[in-house]
């Protein structure tokens, strides 16, 4: 049975949101084929919303890098390159890294620093098993997100913390991009040890008012991701495990 489609947003821009994110979750989930042209109309029978709010997801996931506009109109996936990955991943290091300095150099409120350590001390009870299991992973990847959340508040600027933001949003970019696709590989605990290692250094040199060093380890930070990204497209398991894959033109070789 069809859904009915429901009105468009009501001011707040929540239903845009709502199919945005659905959208985005078929596309990383394979339900929409690279360069393939996205039908406006089955979108709006499948998840039962109007066209406007399916546009107007559309026009944001294409701002955001996820979808491409077609010459004859409408919208179809990206293909990402592993350079496109790459730069992507570097991208999101650079600019952690500049709010990790600021945040040394500007001082961080006692609430944003709060929440930091208590999500460094959550990781630190998720790792403390000589083995996780698969609601482990999960959970660090929420207090993982909590943590790279809290830093690009934590340097006191909106702007950079939107473009963070803006940045953690594309395929492969995001502090999570890689993190269930370790679950299943050897040393996954170890890999998520030394990640923790450097969220503590990382805060330890914006206690200290560090602000070259806190840069320079958050960007160090970021690129773990490039060497998770390089196990993946050599692991069959691991491409399926990671969310966007057949994005990937390498992938699909």
């Amino acid at each position: 049975m069809t859904a009915t489609p429901v009105d468009a947003d009501d001011g707040s821009g929540s239903l845009t949101a709502r199919t945005q994110l659905r959208l985005r979750e078929l596309i990383l989930g394979g339900d929409l084929a690279p360069g393939a042209r996205i039908p406006e109309l089955a979108l709006v029978e499948r998840l039962g919303v109007s066209r406007t709010p399916v546009r107007a997801a559309l026009v944001r996931l294409a701002e955001e890098g996820l979808l491409e506009a077609l010459p004859g109109g409408g919208f179809a996936p990206r293909e990402f390159s592993e350079t496109d990955i790459c730069d992507a991943i570097e991208l999101r290091g650079t600019l952690e890294g500049l709010a990790a300095r600021l945040a040394a150099e500007r001082g961080v409120g006692s609430v944003v620093l709060v929440g930091l350590r208590d999500a460094v001390a959550r990781i630190d009870d998720l790792l403390a098993p000589p083995e996780l299991s698969d609601a482990a992973f999960v959970a660090y990847g929420e207090q993982n997100g909590r943590f790279h959340a809290l830093l690009a508040e934590a340097a006191g600027s909106t702007l950079v913390q939107r473009q963070i933001e803006r940045v953690a949003t594309l395929p492969f970019a995001s502090p999570n991009g890689f993190v269930m696709q370790r679950a299943s590989g050897a040393g996954a605990r170890d890999a998520l040890v030394v990640a923790q290692a450097q969220h503590k250094a990382v805060l330890d040199a914006i206690s200290r008012r560090e602000a070259a060093r806190a840069d320079a380890l958050m960007q160090e930070h970021a690129r773990l991701a490039h060497a998770y990204l390089r196990e993946a497209l050599q692991s069959q398991q691991g491409l399926q495990q990671l969310p966007g894959a057949r994005l990937i033109r390498h992938a699909r070789r």
